[in-house]
């Protein structure tokens, strides 16, 4: 059940944005649920940790964007 409008949630993917040391980093096709009525979407710990993982990895090769694949990356 969605916290914000009590609607029904279902599995998805999502893309993923956020600045990492100065450089935005975009990760796409992130499994998420989200909900049917208002479109909030939530990540689970596991998935959040393996976007930790990524950024990590991506800590050497950053430049000013990047945008990673999470099903390529996450494995």
């Amino acid at each position: 059940m969605c916290f914000m409008c009590k609607g029904d949630l279902q599995n998805a993917t999502t893309t993923y944005m956020t600045d990492y040391n100065g450089c935005y980093v975009i990760i796409k096709n992130v499994p998420c649920t989200q909900c049917t009525q208002c479109g909030e979407v939530y990540l689970n710990g596991v998935t959040l940790q393996n976007i930790e993982r990524i950024l990590e990895q991506l800590k050497s090769v950053l430049t000013e964007i990047a945008v990673v694949d999470y099903t390529q990356s996450a494995a």
